[in-house]
């Protein structure tokens, strides 16, 4: 089985950045100019306390810009809760194709928060132990 590429998933709804509730100046959305910068301060913290609900990695649509006009970088928005404190917030860095592979393994360890959560919702794979 082939997944798409993590640029290639287009979740069905968007995701605004930041709180709603507070000012920008209030620190709820970080912007990190590599993938490394920002694994460096989120990427390992807590997951209970840290607590990734959702991402997207967005990358521009070249027919939006005219021939020679430089495109900006991939980048990758998580969207977090950090459940002690019920806030809500989000981080953002640029991303290439070579950071693929550790981002896929950073978000899969996350997914596997949120399976957790759900899990007794979620029907049991073939072939597990029962």
């Amino acid at each position: 089985m082939t997944t798409p590429h993590l640029w290639e998933i287009d979740h069905p709804y968007y995701c605004t950045e930041g709180n709603y509730y507070a000012r920008p100046s209030e620190g709820l959305h970080t912007e990190y100019e590599t993938w490394q910068d920002f694994h460096a301060d989120w990427g390992s913290l807590d997951p209970d306390l840290n607590f990734v609900w959702r991402w997207d990695w967005k990358r521009a649509d070249p027919s939006h810009y005219e021939d020679g006009e430089e495109m900006p970088p991939d980048r990758l928005l998580v969207f977090w809760v950090l459940q002690r404190k019920a806030i809500l917030r989000s981080t953002e860095c640029t991303v290439t194709e070579a950071d693929e592979p550790a981002v896929r393994e950073w978000l899969a360890e996350k997914a596997e928060w949120v399976r957790a959560v759900w899990e007794p919702f979620l029907p049991v794979p073939e072939g597990a132990a029962s």
